[in-house]
């Protein structure tokens, strides 16, 4: 079956059917767009091999026809807006990061890769590299807010705030190639420890923001065309592509190739 096929065969439910279902993990998506958290998600449970069911997330704006705000059903069931959102049986919504790792963490195949480690040191390590990378004023908040437009005002655009942006990118990303050079010294292809762990997945993912992946990885469609521009012109700026190594990129392409669902499955419309 060939990529196109396995695009055009990818089925989205609706938010309502999603929420209203009783069993399944349902996760919200937009079709043929690499949405990073989304994107991230999907990884996880790739390697948990927990079966999604892909609902379609609401675009931010306004509805042109009826002047309603789009994401306001999303926000009556959820209390927020943010891609993605994930629904498992009939337990409440997850939209944060961890409490989604732990759900995968937790539903997934018994002979699935652990992905949050037992040693607790390990642990700690782990979760220290994802709020990096993940959470607020983390690489991907920062990424966001490097310029003005309407979802870096979401997350707290401001002059003062991107003006240090970069500088804290820059030092995010010096932060995980060092930590993969400290971990070959010591024989490991992983971020902690000795075997695949959130920290890689997550990392491999986001990095995609300064780091264009190959269409083996990442097919381009009508839709994501935009998103990967972007992405290509952050890989350009000089202060990040001086530390952009061949090491985080080889590290990416070990973890996505042979833990990941890639190439990519995104709905959408394949170029």
């Amino acid at each position: 079956m060939s990529e196109k096929d396995n695009s055009e065969e990818v089925k989205f439910i609706s938010l309502d059917e999603a929420a209203s279902m009783k069993s399944g993990t349902r996760v919200t998506f937009i079709p043929g767009m690499q949405a990073l958290y989304a994107e991230a998600l999907k990884n996880i449970c790739y390697v948990k091999k927990v079966p999604l069911i892909r609902a379609l997330h609401p675009l931010m704006g306004v509805n042109k026809e009826t002047g309603e705000d789009r994401q306001a059903r999303l926000y009556e069931l959820t209390s927020q807006t943010s891609l993605p959102t994930m629904f498992h049986d009939e337990e409440r919504p997850r939209n944060v990061w961890i409490e989604q790792l732990s759900l995968a963490e937790n539903i997934g195949s018994a002979d699935s890769p652990k992905l949050m480690p037992d040693n607790l040191q390990d642990r700690v390590d782990m979760l220290g590299l994802c709020a990096v990378i993940l959470g607020e004023d983390g690489l991907v908040w920062n990424i966001r807010i490097l310029s003005d437009n309407p979802l870096a005002r979401k997350y707290g655009y401001s002059e003062e705030a991107s003006a240090v942006a970069l500088d804290k990118i820059v030092e995010i990303i010096r932060l995980i190639d060092n930590r993969l050079e400290d971990q070959e010294r010591v024989g490991s292809k992983y971020l902690v420890g000795n075997s695949i762990s959130a920290a890689d997945i997550y990392w491999s993912t986001m990095v995609m923001s300064t780091l264009p992946t190959p269409e083996e990885i990442m097919p381009r469609t009508e839709q994501n065309q935009g998103m990967l521009m972007w992405f290509e012109g952050n890989s350009k700026i000089p202060a990040i592509k001086e530390v952009l190594s061949n090491r985080i990129q080889d590290h990416q392409h070990y973890i996505l190739k042979n833990y990941c669902e890639t190439p990519a499955i995104l709905g959408g419309d394949l170029l």
